[in-house]
């Protein structure tokens, strides 16, 4: 059974790879011309747009990884240079192209509802955030462990909502510099955990590293 730690390591590394404070500045871009009752809407929307992706993933993943015939140590390794690259465009405080291209940013503008894309799947549920659920996932097959992944991602959820909501009075709070900061600090984390991904994996797949 795992411990309170593994699973409060889960919401810290998922929340730095939705990373709501760093979508501020593309939500307001996005939602500019917004009333207030329906930028509140989008928060609202994109939010549990990211907990429905993120469970669907906890739920299918191990039905995913069987049909490709992937292993969970090549899907961890895998995993981990993806955060490891997500990360390190946080390092800069630049948007990562995993999650989004410049072009895709610039369709979006004209969309009329960009609650569920751009904004919930790539930019806040994207592949890292994808992939670290579903490695998480196979640490345990209990029913407890799904809930409790479940609950995490939830809180994440959550967390997401109320800054999104709050993103006018964040951006002038914060300005620029005070996101960028914040973005930096949540990349180191995720650079953690992205090395912690790809050592276990690589111990895996080649004993004879350790």
């Amino acid at each position: 059974m795992l411990g309170w730690t593994e699973y409060t390591k889960l919401f810290a590394g998922l929340l730095a790879i939705v990373n709501p404070l760093g979508i501020v500045p593309i939500f307001l871009s996005l939602t500019e011309d917004h009333s207030v009752a329906r930028r509140r809407r989008v928060a609202l929307v994109s939010s549990a747009a990211v907990a429905i992706i993120l469970i669907a993933c906890l739920v299918l993943g191990n039905g995913i990884l069987q049909v490709f015939g992937i292993t969970i140590d090549s899907f961890r390794v895998a995993g981990g240079l993806l955060l490891m690259i997500v990360a390190i465009s946080m390092l800069y405080a630049a948007p990562s192209p995993i999650k989004t291209t410049g072009a895709e940013q610039t369709e979006a503008v004209e969309k009329e509802d960009v609650a569920i894309v751009p904004l919930a799947i790539p930019l806040m549920a994207g592949p890292g955030a994808i992939s670290t659920v579903i490695v998480f996932a196979q640490q345990s097959t209990s029913l407890y462990h799904y809930l409790l992944m479940s609950a995490v991602t939830i809180g994440v959820a959550v967390v997401t909502v109320v800054t999104l909501m709050s993103a006018p009075a964040i951006g002038s709070l914060l300005g620029k510099t005070g996101m960028n900061i914040v973005t930096r600090v949540m990349g180191l984390i995720l650079a953690a955990i992205a090395v912690e991904f790809i050592a276990t994996g690589m111990l895996s797949l080649f004993p004879g590293l350790g």
